[in-house]
Order: C-alpha cells, then structure tokens, then sequence
C-alpha cells in the first residue's frame, strides 16, 4: 500500500519532545513500519548506534545516530503514512524536523549532526565519487528531492558548520544501517544513556 505524504506546510509542527518517554513512544508505536528504506524505523535507528558505539563514539553522538531519522516517525504519526519503501513526492526535511523536535530535550551536539545528516550525504556525494555507489535505493531515490550533489558554495558552507564533521560520522552510520536480519542491541538497552544525556 502506498504511503500517502503531505508537504511539510501542511503537517501540524510538532512542539518539542516532552520527556524522553514521550521520544520512546514515537519508535514503539511506529517504529515497525517503513519509510523510504526496506528496513524498518527501529531497526535501522538501533543498527545505526549501534555502529556509533562500535566506533567509540561520544555519548551524544550514539544518541544522535539513534534518534536521527525521527522526524521520519513524526511524518508518520502526522499524516498516518504507512508503506514499504514509500518515497514522497517531495522533501518533508525530516532532519531539520526531527532536530527542532528534540531540541528542548537534548544539547546541540546531539541536534547538530541530525539537523546536518542530510546535507553530509549531499556533501559525501559532492566529495567521493563513488559514495553514491554505496548508497541504498531509498537514500539514492530521496537524492534528488533533497537537492542532489552540493554545489561548491554549499560545500565551503558545510564545512565550515561546527558540526559537519560529526554529521559526516553520523551518515556514514546511517549508511551502514540498513542490514536486514541483523541483531543488535535492543531500544530498551539506550535508555539509561538517553536520560544521561538529555537536559531533563
């Protein structure tokens, strides 16, 4: 069944998080469903920390690479879409999206590499000749609606976001998390480091 998607104009904004149990609530009510990938939201989300941690990332970093596609969930709980591999008709700019949704909850080094994980792939695409080889058909057919490869302009000002280099990190993860079958840690096995991080 294909998923029905509204222009981010249309959706309702969501305010900020409330509490951590209120992020958890989003992933154990739809994380089970698809986006624009094979792989569902939670499994993708806990393969992505999961090569976080693999890598020794910081505390806030692990959070990121698990929370970076919420806005994703927060599309689906605003327009009901639902649907394998769906891809919208245009940009619902999850990344910025999910980055204003926790903002309240978490520090910008959390935020920051989610608000900029998009453009890294625009940026990687721009920089690495074969990057898009190693790209899934979701993150290849969601390219151009996000704008493509960086122009030279966008590339010196990404590089130049504090951030950048972390969200480069963070989408290298997003890349690899896409393995179907893969065990890895449970959403549960997060949540003590999720409440040390955040501001609450």
């Amino acid at each position: 069944m294909n998923a029905q998607y509204q222009h981010p104009s249309e959706l309702p904004r969501p305010e900020s998080a409330a509490s951590i149990d209120s992020v958890l609530a989003l992933y154990e009510e739809f994380g089970q469903l698809h986006y624009d990938e094979e792989l569902a939201q939670i499994d993708h989300a806990l393969q992505t920390a999961a090569l976080a941690v693999h890598e020794e990332a910081s505390d806030e970093l692990v959070v990121a690479a698990l929370l970076h596609d919420v806005g994703h969930l927060l599309a689906i709980q605003a327009g009901r879409a639902e649907g394998e591999s769906a891809v919208p008709a245009q940009d619902l700019t999850h990344e910025a999206v999910g980055a204003r949704y926790l903002a309240g909850l978490f520090p910008p080094a959390v935020t920051g590499p989610i608000a900029l994980h998009v453009r890294a792939k625009r940026y990687l695409c721009a920089m690495q000749a074969d990057y898009i080889q190693g790209l899934s058909d979701g993150s290849v057919r969601s390219l151009e609606l996000q704008g493509g490869p960086m122009s030279v302009t966008e590339l010196r000002v990404f590089e130049r976001n504090p951030a950048s280099t972390n969200a480069v990190r963070l989408r290298r993860w997003d890349d690899g998390g896409k393995l179907e079958g893969l065990r890895v840690e449970p959403l549960i096995a997060y949540v003590e480091l999720l409440q040390r991080v955040s501001f609450l």
